[in-house]
């Protein structure tokens, strides 16, 4: 189990909705991966590497909505900036399940 967080350590995260643009398979990481295009709407597009490969398909993701941490540092990945972090449960070994709002939201809205 992690260490305890408080109220103020998970409110220095940002979390937002965001819709899938595009998905392409990442060509030169080492564990398979898709390059994300996500709309945040105001906050604009971001890019995102994820290992979802085992789950979805390319043409899957594209118009999902997804949940995603905005003020991480930004991560290259072989050769791929990514600048936010996309979440999900991990089911097993590289099976990521993407946690998404139950209904539609507007892209850019603070998960709270």
């Amino acid at each position: 189990m992690c260490p305890i967080a408080t109220v103020a350590d998970f409110q220095e995260l940002d979390l937002r909705v965001g819709c899938i643009l595009t998905a392409r398979l990442h060509p030169s990481a080492r564990k398979p991966a898709y390059q994300l295009t996500i709309d945040f709407g105001e906050l604009g597009i971001r890019n995102s590497s994820a290992q979802l490969t085992k789950r979805y398909k390319e043409i899957d993701l594209v118009g999902r909505q997804v949940i995603a941490v905005l003020n991480l540092p930004p991560r290259r990945i072989a050769g791929f900036v990514s600048e936010v972090l996309v979440l999900g449960a991990t089911h097993e070994e590289g099976d990521v399940i993407l946690l998404t709002p139950e209904s539609p939201a507007i892209p850019g809205d603070p998960v709270s």
